[in-house]
């Protein structure tokens, strides 16, 4: 059996790791798993299991690296609340997408959403054309925020995947 100091350092670090990772994965793709990013996290969560505890595979083990990984993201969660700048480092900042109908490519590139992407959005918001848009943002939380002049309901919906949208038919 491991000593239990070994498993709460390897999981402190492997929590860490897959936090920075996903922080350069981009805003977008916390938003919106596909098939493709889950099975990559189930695969991900699977190969770090045995850095984290090691040989060790006894119950107490995996209930040890569990209470770390619990402990690590309820401080992580409590750090960022109270302090906004290590929040932004983490999270980043909100990116304008479109101003006045007009699209900001860069940063479109920036943040890797393609053009049909953000026209989806628009959509999803009940706007008919990127040109109708005063202001489309993408959020901290990989969310696309539409808000349009032209139409009252300004809201911020959730990205529902089409197999969702099937099942209401």
């Amino acid at each position: 059996m491991e000593p239990p100091v070994d498993i709460v350092l390897r999981s402190l670090a492997v929590y860490l790791f897959i936090v920075i990772a996903i922080r350069l994965f981009g805003k977008k793709e916390l938003a919106q798993l596909s098939v493709i990013d889950l099975v990559f996290i189930l695969l991900i969560s699977n190969s770090v299991q045995n850095a984290m505890v090691g040989p060790d595979s006894s119950l107490a083990g995996g209930l040890i690296a569990a209470t770390v990984l619990f402990g690590a993201n309820f401080l992580l969660k409590n750090l960022l609340y109270r302090n906004p700048d290590i929040n932004r480092l983490v999270s980043g900042d909100p990116v304008m997408l479109v101003h006045q109908g007009n699209v900001i490519e860069e940063n479109l590139r920036r943040e890797k959403i393609t053009r049909d992407e953000l026209e989806a959005a628009a959509r999803e918001h009940g706007v008919a054309s990127i040109k109708d848009v005063d202001l489309a943002i993408l959020e901290r939380d990989g969310n696309i925020s539409i808000l349009s002049s032209n139409y009252t309901h300004r809201s911020r919906r959730r990205r529902v995947h089409k197999s969702m949208l099937k099942q209401d038919n």
